[in-house]
């Protein structure tokens, strides 16, 4: 971190002012931009446009997993960037998709949709705190694998699906009110969980033989993405649901192969 000069009293030494490096300040920005989306999100549900109010929550799911592989890629991890990307996660996956699907649907049910409504976003700030404090935790190294809980964002993309099927034409009704809220309620109470979820964290490289595959699957589930919006995201989010119990069966099998290595005995060297 460099320095320059202030002029002071007369007399008196200059002042020196940090200078902070443009690389320590972009990931932040890149969290402020999300954050926007979220807020735009509650703008749009609260104006009666769902589409642009729920793709806006997917652009922030998007920058969200930016701005922290930014902030490793550049090495300008910092506390207060953690602390900015949890209040933003907050806004973005706890309180805009609640408003979003309170409004939307579950208004037609207003008590048990409110309080659905609370609860997840409720769910997602301990989710969140969780979260934080785990980072301190001491962890074998296959668990990082994993998250505990479904981690916030993938909460909000996959809380939405009621609202992708009323997109496709599911008519909005009381009973399907009393359906998103208790759906809703199931994914709160997976946020708090201690269920294990795949965290991707493995597949950060490709082997070399598999990059071409990997890039065609990328590129066609982007594609799927800008032409099918709705559609795709309601096939990614079932993919994901039903990912779950996998993700919980090699958690398991990982966790006895490490007690099983633990409890054979030492031989001497």
């Amino acid at each position: 971190m460099s320095e320059i000069g202030s002029q002071g009293p007369k007399g008196q030494r200059p002042r020196l002012i940090p200078r902070v490096p443009i690389r320590m300040v972009l990931p932040s920005l890149v969290t402020l931009v999300a954050l926007c989306a979220g807020l735009t999100s509650i703008r749009f549900a609260l104006e009666g446009r769902f589409e642009p109010a729920m793709l806006a929550i997917v652009v922030a799911a998007v920058l969200d997993g930016l701005d922290g592989r930014l902030a490793r890629a550049l090495k300008s991890t910092s506390r207060f960037g953690a602390e900015l990307d949890s209040l933003a996660d907050f806004i973005d996956f706890g309180v805009a998709p609640a408003i979003l699907l309170y409004w939307t649907i579950m208004r037609l049910h207003p008590g048990l949709g409110w309080v659905a409504a609370m609860i997840f976003a409720i769910a997602a700030a301990l989710r969140l705190a969780r979260f934080n404090v785990s980072t301190e935790e001491n962890k074998p190294a296959w668990a990082g694998n994993f998250f505990t809980g479904t981690p916030a964002p993938a909460a909000a993309l996959v809380g939405l699906l009621p609202l992708y099927i009323h997109i496709l034409g599911a008519p909005v009704t009381p009973g399907y009110a009393v359906f998103t809220a208790v759906y809703v309620l199931a994914i709160a109470g997976l946020m708090v969980s201690r269920i294990p979820h795949f965290s991707g964290k493995q597949t950060s490289r490709v082997p070399r033989d598999n990059l071409l595959p990997v890039m065609f699957g990328v590129l066609l589930v982007l594609m799927l993405l800008a032409t099918y919006t709705t559609a795709t995201l309601t096939a990614l989010t079932v993919i994901y649901l039903a990912m779950i119990p996998f993700s919980v069966l090699r958690y398991r099998a990982l966790e006895r192969a490490e007690a099983e290595s633990a409890s054979e005995p030492q031989n001497p060297a």
